[in-house]
This record gives C-alpha cells, structure tokens and sequence, in this order.
C-alpha cells in the first residue's frame, strides 16, 4: 500500500500514532530507539499500516454506512474505540506484522545507496582514519583553548569488534584535545568527555555520522566545563557499558522499561505527590548510589543506600515487598543505569508498571530547572557536582551546617568523599571519618589507590535492606 492510497481506517488511525507510541510497552519501541531518523520514519509508517491494516479486518462491510467493527466478541461503533482495543489487546501482534515490514522495507532500502555505506563501515573496520573527520580548517588554538563543556552519552547497539571502536575514540578524543571516561563493550557505548564547544560540537558530528550508532545531537547532555574537567583520556573495553556486574547475554537493555519525556515524567510526580499515595501504590526509585542521592535526589523518593550500581540487583531482591504491585518511576543521571536497572526490577515480575525518566536528571533539568528535583546533580568528573537551582539538601558531615560540595578524603589511603564545610576544613577536619582523620593527611601531589580502606566501607553494609520506602 502506497502512501497516497491510505484507506479510511488508516487515515482515523493516523489521529492516534502519538498515542500509540507514548503508551505501548513493546519490543518495537526498544527497537525503534536504535534507528536513524529517517529508518523510524520508515518504522512508524510500517506501524501505522500494520495498525489500519488490523483494523480494516475486524470492520463489519454489510453496514457501509453506519460502519462498525468486531473484535474479540465486541462491537465497536467508532474510530476511537477500536483503535485504543487493538493498540491495547493486540500490540504484540501488530508490533510483530511492523517488524515483518520493516525488516521486508529494509532490505529493498539496502539495495540502493546506503548498500555502499554499509560496505564502507565493514571494509574500514581496520582503518579507523575513515571515522576520523577533516578538521583542517580548524585552529589547534580553537581546539585546545576557549569556552568549553562537558558531554555525557550512551547509546545501546551491536558491536562486533570493539576494539576497533576502542581505538577510533582514542584517536578521535587526541586528535580535539578531548580528556574525559569512554567504555566501548559488545553492547554499545558510554562516555563523558570534555573540551572546547568547537572540539565538542565535531565531536557530536563525527558520532552522529558513524556508520554503527547514527546518534541523534539530542542523545548528548551537555554542562559547561571542559578538558580540565578530566584529569586525563581513558578509553576502554569492557563487558558492560555500565558496570552492573550481570552479563548483557543475560540481562539484555531491551528488556527494559517505559521511557518517559521530562514532561511526562514531571506530570507523573506532579500527579502522585499530589495525591499522596506515593510509595503505597506509586514508587519513586533513584538508581544511583547513596554519595549521588545525598546532595540531590527528586521529592520523597526512595533512595538506595548503596556504594556501587553492581549492588543494585542484589538490593532490588532484598526489597521486592517494596515494589509488589506498584508503578515505579526509576531516575539516574543520564538514564544509562535505568536502561538495565528498570530491565532487571522487570525481570522480578512483582511490578504492576516500570516507567524510566529518558535522559535521566540531566534532560529533566534542562527542561523544570526549578521542578521536583532539588540539590545538586553529582557527576563523575572533578568538579562532583553541577547546579541548577539554590537549594542545599545535605549537611556538613562534622558541624551540621548545610553543604554540599564535595572534596576527596584528605588519607593516602582513602577514595572516599567528604562533605566538610570550609569552616571544619580550616579546623583540620578533611577526613572522611575519624579512623581516616587519625591517620593524618596525604603527602602533597601523592596518588591514591584505586582501593577505599576506611571504616566508612568496611562499616556499611554491602546490600542494606530498606525498612521504610520514604527517604529525603
């Protein structure tokens, strides 16, 4: 069927291809997410033909001019009400006739010009220089010097040789002058780097162009920083793009939740604060660890007190009353350990509904600065922490008084951070706990190991196992 010739039940149904997409929990939306701009136009418009075409076979046509339809033993006199019964009973089967499509369409695409593209990515799989772009025109001044930010990005796909990939993202970050933290698995990639906008801006270019991820510059969240940011470059491969500890083979990120807009999102916690009931039959789970939650976390959550995102499988099983039928509304910082933390609570199978807030804490404060999140957003670099709005949710861990700004623990010894006000530090206090402040401070320029050995890990628990589902 062409376009141009689309039958009344598709024209009705096309009324609804918003609401059909913000609202199915399906593999196809998992799928359509790793597609290029123009590869999901073509998948919602195979979509959209599977659906009118699943509907125009339930209309009753001996009543032409008052049509009706019949499905599942019901009668249904208009559109609306047979569209949203099949978008909701019959979704796998329309979502498997979509993929069919898709899979039929595709394969006629490939037959053009992008059959080139794909041979190009394969043939140059041992010379990364076709990936590296031409930034002749660029000042190694422009590079190295001027306003800068921060980027932090994920995107999930195939790759077949990472080490290959592992080697083009070396060679591209030196080339800007980017430093910054890049995993590369068999599962996809994760990264924040830091640099100029120009080395940044090139840098999105040259991720939106590879012929494996096509990412979209609305995949990037962006915060003003810089190179500076990163003590150095390092770029890696690993088993996981976000080190969980359970084999992606096993525990696949397509598998996970409802991906929710900020606005929806912000709708969704306007609506159970409002009514009060959250964490009786609404949950507000932060998926990041406890030193993130403290100095930030969204109203009334539940928060985790975990060191590491490998306990988090470990705390979910300790705690299943807490989510038995429920709706959970999961967050993290860019929406990466969501991906397969919703996947893993979803595996449980105790949850009524897990939605996850696309693009974590960083889109949703570019879109409500002043929302339900308050504190600060910890990230992973040198500066621990960035702000959008004033408030201060934690305290100084000697005085009491309110802080939030992180330092390293002043031990050789120690990987722990501190919150220690300017007041305190003055005094001395810079340790992490009184085990670490006895032992006195670092020599000046020393490095420490990458092994936390203080009280303050040996004494917290490894999996703690929450008694009330209110924190903060």
């Amino acid at each position: 069927m062409e376009p141009s010739a689309m039958t009344d039940d598709e024209t009705h149904c096309s009324e609804f291809r918003d609401w059909e997409v913000d609202t199915s929990i399906c593999n196809g939306l998992k799928e359509e997410r790793q597609l290029s701009a123009s590869q999901r136009r073509n998948y919602s418009l195979c979509r959209r033909k599977a659906f009118a075409a699943f509907v125009a076979t339930k209309r009753n046509r001996s009543e032409e001019s008052s049509p009706s339809w019949c499905c599942c033993s019901q009668i249904f006199n208009d559109h609306s009400a047979i569209h949203k019964h099949v978008a909701r009973t019959h979704d796998a089967e329309i979502q498997q006739v979509t993929k069919d499509s898709y899979e039929s369409l595709s394969s006629k695409l490939e037959e053009g010009p992008e059959t080139n593209q794909r041979v190009d990515f394969d043939a140059a799989a041992g010379n990364i220089s076709a990936w590296i772009p031409n930034i002749s025109h660029v000042s190694e001044e422009q590079l190295k010097n001027g306003p800068g930010k921060v980027l932090l990005y994920y995107h999930y796909c195939q790759v077949k040789d990472p080490h290959v990939i592992c080697d083009w993202q070396k060679a591209l970050c030196e080339k800007l002058h980017l430093n910054g933290k890049i995993r590369v698995a068999t599962e996809g990639i994760n990264g924040t780097v830091g640099g100029t906008n120009v080395a940044t801006d090139i840098y999105i270019e040259a991720m939106c162009s590879h012929p494996l991820f096509k990412m979209e510059k609305g995949d990037f969240k962006s915060s003003d920083g810089g190179a500076e940011c990163f003590t150095d470059l390092k770029v890696g491969v690993y088993k996981e793009i976000v080190p969980m500890g359970l084999d992606p083979d096993v525990l696949s990120y397509q598998q996970a939740g409802v991906h929710l807009e900020p606005e929806e999102f912000h709708k969704e916690v306007e609506a159970v604060l409002a009514k009060g009931d959250l964490c009786d039959d609404t949950v507000l789970l932060d998926c990041r660890n406890f030193y993130e939650s403290k100095i930030g976390q969204f109203s009334q959550c539940l928060a985790p007190d975990i060191r590491k995102f490998s306990y988090f499988p470990d705390y979910v099983d300790q705690n299943l009353e807490l989510f038995r039928d429920k709706k959970v509304l999961m967050y993290c910082t860019g929406g990466i350990r969501c991906e397969r933390g919703s996947a893993y609570l979803r595996s449980k199978d105790v949850c009524k509904e897990v939605y996850q807030l696309k693009g974590g804490i960083h889109k949703y404060l570019e879109r409500f600065p002043e929302g339900f999140y308050r504190g600060k957003l910890f990230v992973f670099d040198e500066r621990y922490a960035i702000s959008s709005n004033g408030d201060v949710i934690s305290d100084c861990r000697y005085c009491g008084c309110p802080w939030d700004r992180y330092e390293l623990c002043s031990t050789r010894f120690c990987c722990q951070l501190v919150l220690s006000c300017t007041s305190c530090r003055r005094d001395g206090r810079t340790a992490c706990c009184p085990t670490c402040q006895s032992k006195g401070r670092a020599p000046s320029g020393a490095s420490p190991p990458h092994k936390e050995e203080c009280e303050c890990t040996e004494g917290r628990p490894r999996i703690p196992q929450d008694v009330s589902p209110h924190n903060g």
